[in-house]
């Protein structure tokens, strides 16, 4: 089984926007929404669905609504988010709501058209020479996509391999764009951490069933752990399917 699960969040509350604010902290919280898997009495197997068994989240914020913002979550469990909601939410509304994924999941086809969102961490490996004249040595590091072209040639450039492509409109340019685009420095296990991040709207044809639909339940690039990697899909407005 998988799950989709979204909760609202409460942006006047001065809890919420410290764990809002800090991808480490609402790692931590999503976590804590499921059990240790020794209490669950589900096996390591049977949590393995779509080859990963990753919990995947991901924060929107909600138009015309302040700082209030939709968490998103994609999981082979489902959470229990009574701390969150407590902490980050509106306890008296109880104000989360989880479905099963495995109905859409399964519904996917060759040649569907969808709109879709994906908050990813765009980066390239960048090989440098840290060895000297006698023993030279090349180390790879990652560095973050800072343009919006550079960003959308990432997503370009992997569309195929996780089963879909970018619809391209009548003037040849792709059906998507990149905003919310940002860069944030946190503290994780004892050291800094950097991420460069961009949300990606846009329609898309399905190519590959089975690849995508692992996208969809194990993530599209780096950094899942801190809020990247989330994909969602909705049916395709009227106007983009003329466009498409």
């Amino acid at each position: 089984m998988m799950y989709i699960t979204r909760m609202a969040l409460n942006g006047a509350r001065r809890s919420a926007m410290e764990i809002i604010a800090s991808p480490n902290k609402m790692h931590a919280a999503v976590e804590a929404s499921f059990p240790p898997l020794a209490a669950s009495n589900i096996s390591g197997t049977d949590q393995d669905r779509g080859e990963c068994g990753r919990t995947l989240w991901r924060i929107d914020p909600i138009p015309g609504e302040g700082r209030n913002a939709w968490l998103y979550v994609v999981s082979p469990r489902r959470p229990d988010f009574t701390h969150l909601c407590e902490q980050a939410g509106w306890p008296v509304e109880g104000s989360w709501e989880t479905k099963d994924y495995d109905r859409l999941l399964g519904s996917l086809d060759c040649g569907q058209l969808w709109q879709f969102r994906l908050k990813a961490n765009p980066v390239r490996k960048v090989f440098e020479d840290k060895g000297s004249r006698s023993d030279s040595s090349l180390v790879g590091t990652l560095q973050g996509h800072v343009t919006v072209q550079q960003q959308m040639k990432w997503l370009l450039d992997r569309s195929d391999a996780h089963g879909f492509r970018v619809c391209m409109g009548s003037d040849g340019q792709p059906q998507a764009t990149v905003s919310q685009r940002s860069k944030v420095t946190f503290g994780h296990s004892g050291s800094k951490v950097t991420l460069v991040t961009a949300v990606f709207d846009g329609a898309l044809k399905i190519v590959d069933p089975g690849a995508f639909r692992k996208a969809l339940c194990c993530g599209v690039g780096r950094a899942k752990a801190f809020g990247c990697g989330l994909m969602t899909i909705a049916p395709l407005s009227q106007v983009l399917q003329e466009e498409a």
